[in-house]
């Protein structure tokens, strides 16, 4: 097995999406038809979106990390039944942050016309139809988790503890809550207890689910769950800090998203820290996730290149 500086992170991400992609066109062909019009448009955009699939290539890593006997080998033909399982399960992740993106760019939250450098759903479909859109992921998420469990042959007891994971990520309890105490601290300068405690929810809540979602797949035993479970939030804040770090060093064009959190009055880590120091606190987010999962006997290049990854990425 190859090392982490040998690993082609590149070549995996590329391969995952595909495998993802595909998934999510099942997930739609399964909710389209229950949909009106306009608002099956909205969903549609907002969820084959030219994203990066971070969150389910996360929960599939995981899951081939923990899986016995696997390695990082198990699930990487689209044609493998398990594979296409955990696929089908990972993309639950994906319809949330596609649910929570197209809320996001209303004109009564961030009001932005371009995402990932394309227009908005809400620009083309309305805003009536997004919301409701965005609205129908949320309990489309849950139902489609616990059909892939199913799928997977996982028993009763583990599904409802998957979906209980997915829900809590995306309630008040993690993003919603987040998103919420980031409305709230627009226009002041928070603390950084403050801007840590709105990122865990926000950004790192969802993140470190699909990390735990995989192991739970997996059948992982506690301790690994939970070596995960710090690895995700660990890389959940160098993941915002990382987004803070590019919005104040790249423009628009580059990182194919307006407006900017400072244009939107946020507090952010480059604020906060400044550019120099906050990109040693991603680097050392990123050192004590990767630790968290060397002490519980975790090996995978695959979720070491992905730490790496958070922070060098340029978008």
């Amino acid at each position: 097995m190859s090392g982490p500086q040998e690993f082609d992170l590149g070549g995996y991400l590329r391969e995952e999406r595909v495998h993802v992609d595909r998934s999510l066109r099942r997930a739609l062909d399964w909710l389209r038809p229950e949909l009106p019009e306009a608002v099956a448009g909205a969903v549609e955009q907002g969820v084959l979106a030219q994203g990066k699939r971070l969150r389910p290539i996360c929960c599939v890593t995981a899951f081939r990390a923990c899986a016995e006997g696997s390695g990082d080998s198990v699930g990487e033909s689209a044609d493998n039944s398990v594979g296409t399982a955990i696929h089908d399960l990972a993309v639950s992740l994906e319809l949330i942050h596609a649910y929570s993106l197209m809320h996001d760019d209303l004109p009564c939250m961030d009001d932005a016309p371009l995402r990932r450098g394309r227009p908005t759903p809400h620009t083309i479909w309305g805003e009536g139809a997004t919301l409701v859109g965005g609205a129908v992921l949320i309990p489309a998420a849950g139902l489609h988790l616990r059909q892939a469990a199913s799928a997977m042959g996982l028993s009763d007891a583990v599904s409802r503890e998957a979906v209980r994971v997915l829900a809590r990520a995306a309630g008040a309890g993690g993003m919603v809550g987040g998103q919420g105490l980031d409305l709230l601290g627009e226009g002041r300068a928070l603390a950084r207890s403050e801007l840590d405690g709105l990122h865990r929810l926000k950004t790192g809540a969802l993140l470190t689910a699909a990390f735990v979602l995989g192991g739970l797949a997996a059948g992982a035993p506690p301790y690994r769950v939970e070596a995960l479970t710090r690895y995700g939030e660990e890389l959940g804040l160098a993941f915002q800090i990382a987004d803070d770090i590019l919005d104040a060093t790249s423009d628009s064009a580059t990182l194919g998203k307006a407006p900017s959190d400072t244009n939107l009055g946020k507090s952010t880590y480059v604020g906060l820290l400044g550019v120099d120091e906050a990109r040693w606190e991603a680097d050392r987010r990123v050192g004590d996730a990767v630790t968290a999962l060397s002490q519980a006997g975790i090996v995978s290049p695959a979720l070491s290149a992905l730490a790496r990854y958070v922070v060098e990425r340029d978008r």
